[in-house]
Order: C-alpha cells, then sequence, then structure tokens
C-alpha cells in the first residue's frame, strides 16, 4: 500500500478542518446562510414573547396577554416601506382568507407589529390594514411605542432592524406562530404561503381533537 506524502496529509487535515468549520458555521449543515442558522436557533430556543404593550388602529391599548390562550401569526413591518412589505402583508392576507373562519379570533389572531412607530401612528395603520384586507380584530395592526419594549421583541424574535438614515429600513422578513403560551413555535417563510397556510391549519385541526 502506497504511504500518503507529507503534502497529502496536510492536503486532507485543511480538508477536514474546513468540514469541520462548515458544520459548526451551518449549524450542522441544517443551515447554508446566516438568515437560515438565525431561524433553527429560534426554532432551537422557543423564546417568550416579552411584555409589551400594543397600541393597534383602532387607538386601544393592550398587554400580550390580551392574546393569552390563543395561537398568533405575526409579521414585521413598516408602512413606509415600498420593498418586502406589502408583499409580506399580502401573503399574510393569502394565509389568512385561506383559515376557516372558525379559527379566527378564537383559535388563533393574525397580528403585524410595525416597528416604526413614530410614524406608525394608529391613524396611519388604520389605513395601511384597508389595503390588505385586515378586519382590525382578529387580524389586528398595532405598535409598541415604548422603543425599549420594542427593542426587546426584536430581539428575542431575531428581528434585524437597520435604519438607513432615510426613513428606511433593511431587515429581515418571515411569518412567526407564537403559541398559547406565548411562546414562539415556529417561523416560516413568508414567500411559501401554501406551506405556511398546511403547517397552521394542521395545528390548529390537532388542537380541536385534544
Amino acid at each position: 500500500m502506497k504511504k500518503l506524502g507529507r503534502n497529502t496529509w496536510a492536503s486532507i487535515v485543511v480538508l477536514l478542518f474546513g468540514v469541520v468549520l462548515f458544520y459548526v458555521g451551518t449549524d450542522g449543515f441544517r443551515a447554508f446562510t446566516a438568515e437560515a442558522a438565525r431561524v433553527e436557533r429560534l426554532k432551537a430556543d422557543k423564546p417568550k414573547f416579552p411584555q409589551v404593550t400594543l397600541e393597534d388602529s383602532m387607538g386601544r391599548a393592550y398587554p400580550v396577554s390580551e392574546f393569552k390562550g390563543k395561537y398568533v401569526f405575526i409579521t414585521f413591518l413598516y408602512t413606509s416601506c415600498g420593498t418586502v412589505c406589502p408583499e409580506l402583508e399580502m401573503n399574510m392576507g393569502e394565509v389568512y382568507k385561506k383559515l376557516p373562519e372558525r379559527y379566527l379570533g378564537k383559535e388563533i389572531v393574525f397580528l403585524s407589529i410595525s416597528f416604526d412607530p413614530e410614524r406608525d401612528t394608529p391613524e396611519r395603520l388604520d389605513k395601511y390594514k384597508d389595503m390588505f384586507g385586515s378586519d382590525g380584530e382578529t387580524w389586528r395592526m398595532a405598535r409598541i411605542s415604548d422603543q425599549a419594549e420594542l427593542d426587546s421583541l426584536l430581539k428575542e424574535f431575531g428581528v434585524i432592524v437597520i435604519p438607513d438614515g432615510e426613513g428606511n429600513f433593511a431587515h429581515n422578513s418571515a411569518f412567526y406562530l407564537v403559541d398559547p403560551e406565548g411562546k414562539l413555535a415556529d417561523v416560516m417563510d413568508y414567500k411559501k404561503t401554501g406551506d405556511a397556510t398546511r403547517k397552521v391549519l394542521r395545528i390548529l385541526e390537532e388542537g380541536e381533537k385534544r
């Protein structure tokens, strides 16, 4: 059997080292981008929705415990966004419309949260919700006026929001599902509305059988 030369062994060591780095950096090959890795960690950690006060499009203010005992299907947005946010909310509307009406407001509530509370007043959110078929009750649009509370929520749920200094934000987007105990149950690709609808429907149907 031919012995491997020093250069060959060196190449093998470098290759193995690279594989280990790739494994660690991608959470065990399950994720190939930083965003996917972030989502994998969130799913594993299942953070609890922090205590915040929401102010919705009707001007009502209430704690997040308003939704205790229900699933909450969440997006994060700002109404001045001209890129991903309209698509995000349109896709949220698709999931909303495909769920049986008997679940809406009783077993699950849809909630769009603005991370631009200074501009996204209740009046502005009220106009914005009409563009997507939000009824303001079973699908609410709200802001969190307290910046510390907002920052806490964004941090817990891994929502990255970077202002550009000109009134716009670079941010990641997804569907977030919070369970009746207030813990993050899942993070879903907002572009795959069919998958999200089937997943939520399955969860709600399983809840009915218990």
